[in-house]
């Protein structure tokens, strides 16, 4: 099982990045998957994730409104697009997925999710 996060970088207060996730050797289609992210002083976070059978999302109350996430089954890619973007939200950004089907979003931290490696996001004013 791979999980690739790409699309981190620089950004300015106000701007926008997108996060992609491709996932090899597992399909999504039924279970939990999400972006975490963390910083050097914080612990890992749930940033946005979406259920397994995909109609139900879960965002951070820190970036409600402003990110948005997405993900496509037949392509195995998952997506965070983030605008209005903060000072506050750098950090680093993993996507996750669930190691076990039709289970919550709230278990999947509980129950060691596969990680893929993180992509550094910086914004700066």
């Amino acid at each position: 099982v791979q999980l690739q996060a790409s699309g981190g970088g620089l950004a300015q207060v106000g701007g926008s990045l997108k996060l992609s996730c491709a996932v090899f050797g597992l399909s999504f289609s039924n279970r939990a998957i999400g972006w975490f992210r963390t910083t050097p002083d914080k612990e890992r976070e749930l940033v946005a994730a979406v259920g397994s059978k995909g109609g139900s999302t879960k965002y951070a109350d820190s970036v409600k409104g402003r990110f948005t996430i997405s993900r496509d089954g037949a392509k195995n890619t998952l997506w965070l697009q983030m605008d209005s973007l903060k000072p506050e939200d750098t950090a680093v950004y993993y996507c996750a997925a669930h190691r076990f089907v039709y289970r919550s979003i709230n278990s999947m931290m509980e129950e060691v999710p596969y990680w893929g490696q993180g992509t550094q996001v910086t914004v700066s004013s």
